[in-house]
C-alpha cells in the first residue's frame, strides 16, 4: 500500500498510549501498553512488514475524518455508492479517582451504517515488538488473538474472522441501523463477545471526560478552536501516572524524505514540560500548571544540578539509540531509530527552562519549599559555573560541542531568576555572588556572540552563522526588543533562515551537526517569529503570520515538528507538542494584544 502523508493520520489516546488512525481508517501505528513500548502497528514506518489494523469499505469510497465536538474520540465517515457508514475510533479515558485516570488497555472501534448498505472489510494484522519476528495468529468464537513468546493481544467481535498465516480479515455488510463493534485488548490471550467490554458506557464516558477539558477554557478570541484543539492534544501526550508529557508519539518519521534526520520523540524532555507549565499558566489552569510543576522537581530531585534534558516517561534513562534493519522507514527514510542517545548530551538552556517554570510557579501562588529552594540554588550555582562550557545547544548537534549563544544566555536566564526567587522568598546570601556572575555572562555573550559585521548575535562563538533561537532573547528579558541589536537579529534571521515565509532552525549547510541531508521548516521557530513581530509593535503581520501557521494544521487540527514550505506537507514526528504549545503561548498573546488594543 502506498504511504499517506504524515498529516493524513488522527490521533487516539488514554494518557498512557496512543495510535495513529488514518484518513481511509487504518491503525498504522500504535504501541501498548505505553509510549514507548514497542509497536503493535507500524505500518507508518513499513507498509509491508509494520502491520496495521485497518476497517474499511469493499467498494471505492471517499471518507471525512472528525474529531466529536470538544473530544479525542475520532470519527471517519466513509461514503460509497451505495451507502453511509461511521467508524468511531477511541481508547477509553476517564476518571476512577479525583487523581486517577483509568488504564484499560483498549482501542475500541465501532461502526454503524447510517444510510443504505455498506460491505466492509477488516484486516489485522498485528506485529508484536516491532516486528521482530512472527506474530502468531489464530481465530476463536469471538475474535482473533495474536502471539509472540509471552506478548498477546486479541481482537474481539461477533463479527467472525478467517486466519491466513499471521492476517486476520473478515468481510461482512451493515444495512442502515446496523452496527459492529470491534474491541482491540493488549495482554489478553482470549476474546470475549465484545458486549462485554462495555463500549457503549466507556464512550460515554471518554466523552464526557474530554469535554470537561474542553469547557475548562473558558477565554475567547479568534482562535479559540486551534487553541483548544491544541490544549487537548497535549492531553493525549501526557503520561498520567507520573504526569510526563513526551515530545510526540511517534518516532523516526523523517524531517527529510528519504534522509537520516529521523529520531525517537517517545520521550520528555525537561524544555517542553517547563513550557507546558507557562502554556497551562496563561490558560488560567493553575491546577495543572502546579501538576507540571510537580514533576518537573520530581524529575530535578533526582538528579541535581546533574540533571539531563530528557528522560523516559517514569524519570529514568531512555532506552539507548537503536536502529531497526528490518524497517525501511516512512517512503524509505532510514534508518529508523527506536531510544535516543541525546539524553548522554550536555544542553546547558535546561538550568534556564527549570528556573524559569519555577518563578512562574512561585507567579501562581505555587509554594517553593526549603527543599525546593536548596534544588533550586543548585542549578542556580550549576549555571554559574558551567555557562563558560561548550555543549551540543537547543538543537541536540551531533557535531561541535561549541559555545552556543542560546545556551549562555539559557545560564544568564538560570541566575537572574534564581536572583527574583530569593529576592521573594528572601533567601539573600548567594545574591552578590549571582548578580556577579549574571553580569559576567551578560557581559561574555554580548562580546563574543555579537557579531558587528553580520550585525547580528551569531549561532555560536566563532562562527558567522545564524539561529533561530537567539529570537528567545527578548522573551526572557536578556535584551529589550527596542535594543537595536536584537532588531536587527530578527531581521537578519527571517532574511537568512526564511524559506517561504517559514523559518528554519539553522542552515545544515553552515553548520556543522554531524549529519547529511537538509530539513523543513521548524514551525516552533515561526511562532517565535510572531511572537518577535507582536513585541515589535507589528500586529498585523504577526497575525498573518499566526494564522499562516495555524492554516498548515491538518483536517483535524494536528501539526506535526515540520513543514516542507516548497509543498506544505507535514514532516518530522507527528504530532508535536512543541508545535501544539506554540499554538496556545502564542494565540493567547496575540489575543490579549487585540483585546489590549481595541481597550485603547
Amino acid at each position: 500500500m502506498a504511504y499517506k502523508n504524515i498529516g493524513e493520520y488522527g490521533l487516539i489516546g488514554n494518557s498512557h498510549a496512543a495510535a495513529l488512525v488514518s484518513t481511509d481508517g487504518s491503525v498504522d501505528w500504535c504501541c501498548l501498553p505505553r509510549f514507548d513500548s514497542p509497536s503493535i502497528f507500524a505500518a507508518i514506518l513499513d507498509d509491508e512488514k509494520g502491520g496495521r489494523f485497518h476497517i474499511k469499505p469493499q467498494t471505492p469510497f471517499q471518507s471525512h475524518q472528525a474529531y466529536l465536538p470538544n473530544s479525542n474520540v475520532l470519527e471517519t465517515t466513509f461514503r460509497t455508492g451505495t451507502g453511509t457508514a461511521k467508524v468511531i475510533d477511541f481508547m477509553p479515558c476517564y476518571r476512577t479517582s479525583p487523581r486517577r485516570l483509568a488504564h484499560v488497555t483498549e482501542i475500541h472501534r465501532l461502526v454503524e451504517c447510517s444510510e443504505g448498505q455498506m460491505p466492509l472489510e477488516v484486516v489485522f494484522e498485528p506485529r508484536l515488538n516491532y516486528a521482530r519476528g512472527e506474530t502468531s495468529m489464530s481465530a476463536s468464537k469471538y475474535g482473533v488473538v495474536a502471539r509472540r513468546e509471552a506478548e498477546a493481544a486479541t481482537l474481539s467481535s461477533s463479527i467472525p474472522f478467517a486466519v491466513n498465516g499471521n492476517t486476520a480479515i473478515a468481510s461482512f455488510t451493515l444495512a442502515q441501523g446496523q452496527k459492529a463493534a470491534f474491541v482491540l485488548r493488549y495482554g489478553s490471550a482470549q476474546p470475549r463477545h465484545p458486549d462485554r467490554y462495555g463500549s457503549p458506557g466507556k464512550l460515554e464516558r471518554t466523552m464526557a471526560y474530554w469535554q470537561r477539558k474542553a469547557e475548562d477554557c473558558t477565554f475567547t478570541g479568534p482562535w479559540r478552536d486551534a487553541i483548544v484543539r491544541s490544549y487537548l492534544t497535549l492531553h493525549l501526550l501526557v503520561y498520567s501516572p507520573t504526569g510526563a508529557i513526551i515530545a510526540a508519539p511517534t518516532t523516526s518519521l523523517p524531517e527529510q524524505i528519504g534522509g537520516e534526520r529521523n529520531w525517537d520523540y517517545r520521550f520528555t524532555w525537561l524544555r517542553d514540560a517547563s513550557l507546558t507549565l507557562t502554556a497551562f499558566f496563561h490558560l488560567g489552569h493553575a491546577d495543572e500548571a502546579r501538576g507540571f510543576m510537580n514533576w518537573l522537581l520530581t524529575v530535578c530531585v533526582k538528579c541535581g544540578p546533574k540533571t539531563q534534558i530528557l528522560y523516559d516517561i517514569d524519570f529514568e534513562d531512555p532506552l539507548n539509540e537503536q536502529e531497526l534493519d528490518h524497517f525501511k522507514g516512512y517512503r524509505n527514510s532510514q534508518p529508523v531509530r527506536i531510544g535516543n542517545d541525546a539524553y548522554r548530551q550536555r544542553q546547558l538552556d535546561v538550568f534556564g527552562e527549570v528556573l524559569e517554570a519555577a518563578y512562574e510557579y512561585l507567579n501562581i501562588g505555587g509554594r517553593i519549599t526549603r527543599r525546593t529552594w536548596g534544588l533550586l540554588e543548585s542549578f542556580v550555582d550549576a549555571a554559574c559555573i558551567l555557562w563558560k562550557w561548550p555543549d551540543q545547544g537547543i538543537w541536540e548537534i551531533r557535531g561541535g560541542p561549541y559555545h552556543f549563544v542560546h545556551s549562555k544566555f539559557m545560564c544568564w536566564v538560570a541566575v537572574d531568576r534564581g536572583i527574583k526567587i530569593a529576592e521573594k522568598l528572601g533567601h539573600r546570601k548567594n545574591l552578590k555572588r549571582w548578580r556577579k556572575a549574571a553580569q559576567e555572562i551578560r557581559e561574555d555573550i554580548l562580546t563574543k556572540g555579537w557579531n558587528p559585521e553580520r550585525q547580528a548575535f551569531t549561532q555560536h562563538y566563532g562562527t558567522t552563522a545564524l539561529d533561530a533561537s537567539n529570537l528567545l532573547m527578548t522573551f526572557f528579558d536578556f535584551l529589550p526588543i527596542s535594543d537595536e541589536r536584537i532588531t536587527s537579529t530578527i531581521e537578519r534571521t527571517v532574511e537568512e533562515l526564511s524559506w517561504n515565509g517559514l523559518l528554519r532552525r539553522y542552515r545544515t549547510d553552515e553548520t556543522d551537526d554531524g549529519l547529511s541531508g537538509t530539513e523543513g521548516a521548524f514551525l516552533w521557530c515561526s511562532f517565535w517569529l510572531v511572537r518577535s513581530l507582536l513585541r515589535m509593535g507589528r500586529l498585523e503581520e504577526a497575525v498573518a503570520l499566526y494564522e499562516r501557521l495555524v492554516g498548515y494544521s491538518n483536517h483535524l487540527g494536528l501539526l506535526p515538528e515540520m513543514i516542507d514550505p516548497s509543498t506544505g506537507e507535514a514532516l518530522g514526528n507527528f504530532p508535536q507538542a512543541l508545535t501544539h504549545l506554540g499554538v496556545i503561548i502564542t494565540g493567547l498573546e496575540l489575543t490579549s494584544a487585540l483585546k489590549e488594543g481595541k481597550r485603547k
